[in-house]
């Protein structure tokens, strides 16, 4: 999708990187090592995005870090549009709202640190047919082009396990005890600071 409006491949690539996760940072030199390209030809882009006011810049020591603006106008419609791209609203509506008796859903690992890999993590809590979500996941992974490695817990699983999952990178993308998949979105894209219940 964002192939067929951006030319610039490093472009779509920052779009991903600091779009499907809006409170992750990162600086020039690892941004041109992880996309394998020249610090020049990632920098002409971070500051095209950055005075078009897209991200924001700010000094952490002597390292510049840049973050989604989540202030921007267009913030909540280009997330919607990175998210269409990588497969998380169909992620959403095909396997979280068929489960239908799951509590939290959030993205880990790569997606979570902004790399588009083509390997969604996904945890689930709650009660979980996994004979069911493997035959789901296969459907999604289908429509979306991407793998899914989900992990279904339980809610005393995820207890035991969850101070793990809060020091690694992460996105909440379904909240069942509030009102549902967009409003969640929506909400995580507004202010990019989703946090486990």
């Amino acid at each position: 999708m964002l192939e067929s409006l951006i030319t610039s491949k490093t472009r779509i690539r920052l779009l991903l990187k600091f779009f499907l996760n809006p409170s992750h940072g990162a600086y020039l030199r690892e941004l041109a090592q992880e996309f394998n390209e020249s610090t020049n030809s990632v920098r002409v882009e971070l500051n095209r995005m950055a005075e078009s006011g897209l991200l924001e810049a700010t000094e952490e020591g002597r390292t510049k870090v840049y973050r989604a603006n989540q202030a921007h106008p267009l913030f909540p419609e280009i997330s919607r549009i990175v998210a269409k791209t990588v497969g998380l609203d169909s992620l959403i509506e095909q396997i979280v709202e068929r489960l239908g008796n799951v509590k939290i859903a959030f993205v880990t690992g790569d997606y979570a640190k902004g790399i588009d890999s083509g390997l969604i993590d996904l945890v689930l809590v709650g009660a979980i047919d996994e004979t069911y979500l493997a035959g789901l996941s296969k459907k999604v992974e289908s429509l979306i082009g991407k793998k899914i490695r989900a992990l279904p817990l339980t809610p005393e699983e995820f207890q035991k396990l969850e101070g793990r999952f809060r020091e690694e990178p992460h996105f909440v993308v379904w909240d069942g005890e509030r009102n549902g998949a967009e409003e969640k979105l929506a909400r995580r894209q507004t202010n990019g600071q989703e946090s486990y219940p």
